[in-house]
């Protein structure tokens, strides 16, 4: 009886919360453009100004360095500004073509909020993963409910309290409100009711999502798990390489959904890059220090994971080249480099969130290539080389959502780019105009300016009339 009476508790908690933001849409929408900038940009220079106080509470919670979380908030920071600044543009009504049968009609497009989003969140970006939506949602015009993860409930209340102060208006703070809480909460909102629900989180958490929204028909984006790979060409700048090869791999101790980790190296540059990530990784400790190069692992869970993939790996036949099982000591888990690991081990084909790299010789790119998309995740990857045209055709050949050149993550500081996955990783596109539709429903207005000359859309059209629109239909489209 307790837990059911503490379930109906949640399943109120939430649906008063969305009931509310429905209440305030309405509110929102009439902003209009102008409305919706000035107060989102009174929220960007309240998340601005707080900067230092914002990543002490995401450092609290996850256990980076306060120097990454810093740098966490500024990206967020820069996909508001662009948010904000380019919904008219993307958004507004605006003329399309009319074609050849409806010449006497004026045609538009224009989109329009949704009404409520509801977005849940993942712990290891807390403020920018879900910003990504959260911002794009509201300059579209939507209220938001949003639900962190239960791992960073008070970043999900810092980022509610600094709205409402922005936006000090009566329906303002139901615009964005911030419901946490466990998987229960999560559920609730998936049944709340509301217009479109955003996810960023693990492919398996996906999948319930999904099936949870299924039962009203609530639209989905999923942002989920990745297995990233980065490619390195005989001809690359080795050093520059694996320079990103260390930072995509064991930055944030690995826990980056589009982070590296699987690198494939062609057989001649192969031992000088893996020498060189191995320097570096030797050369990388985590620590609780604020200037730690990374932090612990956020979840008591996921150190259990990593032993596991490092384990299978060595056991499967490949070899750590840096560090190994002795690597995991909770919290924490220090650098591993893998080396010469099968394709069907764990470290490879499922995603590990932690600070280990797999390392693997190719005969040449396309081998890179077909490896590289053999999995069946598709986030992002990223590819290295002297050469811009190899680079543009390889980027064109990889299954992914996001390629990085000569860079890993390189399209996270870019605000115009979509981000989204295929496959295992998800569906649908947050950032940059994509992200701004995905928000918005799409509607489409014709006017008529004039009688047609030969008008078909009517009960007693004349023969005559279909004769001639046949007859100019040949001339058009029967003939070369």
């Amino acid at each position: 009886m307790a837990t059911q009476t503490a379930q109906v508790a949640v399943e109120t908690t939430v649906t008063d919360a969305v009931a509310r933001a429905r209440a305030a849409a309405a509110w929102w929408a009439g902003q209009g453009w102008d409305g919706r900038r000035r107060a989102l940009l009174a929220w960007k220079r309240t998340l601005a100004a707080r900067i230092e106080q914002l990543a002490d509470q995401i450092r609290d919670e996850t256990g980076k360095p306060h120097g990454d979380a810093v740098l966490e908030v500024m990206l967020a920071v820069e996909h508001l500004d662009w948010a904000a600044r380019n919904a008219r543009r993307v958004l507004r009504r605006r003329k399309v073509p009319s074609g050849l049968l409806a010449a006497n009609h004026a045609a538009s497009v224009g989109y329009e909020p949704l009404g409520v989003v509801g977005v849940i969140g993942p712990w290891n970006y807390p403020v920018y993963t879900p910003l990504g939506s959260i911002s794009y949602a509201l300059a579209a015009g939507n209220a938001v409910v949003f639900k962190p993860s239960e791992h960073t409930p008070g970043v999900g209340r810092w980022l509610a309290a600094a709205w409402a102060e922005a936006v000090p208006h009566e329906h303002g703070p139901a615009v964005f409100q911030a419901v946490t809480g466990g998987g229960e909460v999560g559920a609730a909102l998936c049944r709340a009711g509301v217009d479109k629900l955003a996810f960023t989180g693990s492919t398996a958490t996906g999948r319930k999502v999904m099936a949870a929204c299924a039962e009203t028909l609530t639209p989905v984006v999923v942002e989920a798990g990745g297995k990233d790979a980065l490619i390195v060409a005989a001809d690359a700048d080795l050093d520059a390489a694996a320079r990103a090869a260390a930072f995509g791999g064991f930055g944030n101790a690995g826990q980056t959904c589009a982070g590296v980790e699987r690198v494939y190296v062609e057989r001649s540059a192969y031992e000088p890059f893996l020498a060189k990530l191995g320097e570096l990784a030797r050369g990388t400790t985590p620590g609780e220090e604020p200037d730690a190069r990374y932090g612990r692992m956020t979840t008591p869970t996921q150190a259990a994971i990593v032993a596991a993939h490092i384990d299978d790996a060595i056991a499967k036949g490949g070899r750590a080249v840096v560090g190994g099982p002795g690597s995991v000591r909770p919290p924490f888990v220090d650098p591993v480099v893998l080396a010469e690991v099968p394709e069907d081990s764990l470290a490879v084909t499922e995603e590990t969130f932690g600070p280990t790299v797999v390392v693997n010789p190719v005969r040449d790119l396309d081998e890179a290539v077909e490896r590289a998309n053999a999995s069946r995740y598709g986030l992002a990857a990223s590819v290295f080389t002297g050469s811009r045209r190899t680079a543009v055709e390889l980027a064109s050949r990889l299954r992914a959502g996001a390629v990085s050149v000569n860079a890993v993550l390189g399209f996270a500081a870019v605000p115009a780019l979509p981000f989204g996955g295929v496959g295992d990783s998800g569906f649908g596109r947050i950032h940059g105009a994509d992200g701004l539709r995905e928000f918005s429903r799409p509607k489409s207005v014709t006017r008529q300016r004039f009688t047609a000359p030969i008008d078909l859309l009517r009960l007693d059209r004349s023969p005559a009339a279909l004769q001639r629109a046949a007859k100019l239909f040949h001339l058009r489209h029967a003939r070369g």
